[in-house]
């Protein structure tokens, strides 16, 4: 990404944060971001938020107030809202369940780009990352980057029981089992 789109990105983030905790609606980071915060890689594209949907129509709002432009896209589960032609997702459904309390309860208030916000916990990142594999979407590129740099804040029991019925998942956790990233990978 380049450094124009990359800080207009990382304004968007500020703006839409600032945003949501000035409208008083529980929100939490989460996606590529969220990892990030948490010391993997910077993502190259959109920043995602969690909100409830009961909250939508605030958010939206609060969104629109603070300068963004807010779209629908034809997803029936979030919202789009640009800073700069940037985009960050505002999702109140994540892997088709509604958003769950837990999720922000699960958070940690942490500074992100000098703004103090919800961060989605690195157990609850890297599952739903893995609860969207499928065979559309399988890239373990993107995954395996994120689950080496925050696999000592990861619960793997937990990760396990959540993706146990997805396969694709089931083998990403094998990968990780074999490159020694998880515990079960250090018992040999």
């Amino acid at each position: 990404m380049p450094i124009d789109d990359r800080e207009a990105m990382h304004d968007g983030l500020r703006l839409t944060a600032v945003a949501l905790g000035q409208a008083d609606i529980p929100y939490a980071l989460c996606g590529g971001y969220a990892a990030w915060a948490r010391g993997a890689p910077e993502p190259d594209h959109d920043a995602d938020f969690l909100i409830r949907e009961e909250d939508v129509d605030v958010a939206r709002a609060a969104l629109e107030e603070a300068g963004l432009e807010v779209l629908d896209p034809a997803e029936d589960w979030l919202f789009k809202a640009f800073h700069k032609g940037e985009l960050i997702d505002i999702l109140f459904r994540m892997t088709g369940e509604p958003v769950d309390e837990g999720l922000f309860e699960r958070s940690d208030r942490i500074e992100v780009l000098a703004v103090r916000m919800p961060v989605l916990s690195a157990t609850d990142v890297l599952s739903s990352k893995l609860r969207v594999l499928g065979e559309h979407y399988c890239d373990f590129s993107r995954l395996l980057p994120v689950a080496r740099a925050l696999r000592e804040q990861i619960d793997w029991e937990v990760v396990r029981r959540e993706v146990g019925d997805n396969p694709y998942a089931r083998a990403f956790l094998f990968l990780l089992d074999d490159l020694r990233v998880t515990p079960s990978g250090d018992a040999d």
